[in-house]
């Protein structure tokens, strides 16, 4: 039996493939040169137009010229610790570090579930910026306006803090 032995030279698709490829490559590659000096002149005469613009524009007037309210000292703010992890004691320990930076605590007690994983500082309405304070005191980064509590759970205090486990 014989057989026919394949040449390579028979077959110079391989060849001709790798070539075509080739000079497909060279073709993008020109295109995207082209496209890109074509495109670079219009968009850098609007950068440079932008920063001109920019450069001359008046600065800009600050929105409130109002000076920034300032905080109420500590000792006028009430503050409501529960207990929200079921651990015994959590709360007052709370409340004794609250009480030592110089609040008023309103209320130690449990809140209305347990289970929290974080100690969060929950805020009524305008109370924001002394709930931020509190939370930087204590080193509590949860942050919440009342959702979740009712007032009567903040027994008339401005802020409450739920020592989470």
């Amino acid at each position: 039996m014989e057989h026919a032995l394949s040449s390579h030279l028979e077959h110079p698709w391989r060849t001709i493939a790798f070539v075509a490829a080739a000079i497909a490559a060279l073709e993008l590659i020109g295109l995207i040169v082209v496209a890109a000096a074509l495109l670079a002149k219009p968009v850098a005469h609007h950068i440079k137009a932008a920063a001109i613009k920019h450069a001359t524009a008046a600065p800009a007037k600050p929105k409130s010229t109002a000076p920034a309210k300032p905080l109420p000292p500590r000792r006028s703010v009430s503050v409501t610790v529960l207990n929200g992890n079921g651990v015994s004691g959590a709360a007052a320990s709370t409340a004794s570090r609250v009480r030592a930076r110089g609040y008023r605590i309103r209320f130690v007690g449990n809140a209305p579930r347990t289970g929290y994983g974080r100690s969060v500082v929950i805020y009524r309405a305008g109370r924001r910026a002394e709930a931020y304070r509190l939370s930087r005191d204590l080193g509590i980064r949860l942050i919440s306006p009342l959702d979740g509590l009712r007032a009567r759970n903040f027994a008339g205090a401005q802020l409450a803090v739920i020592v989470g486990g």
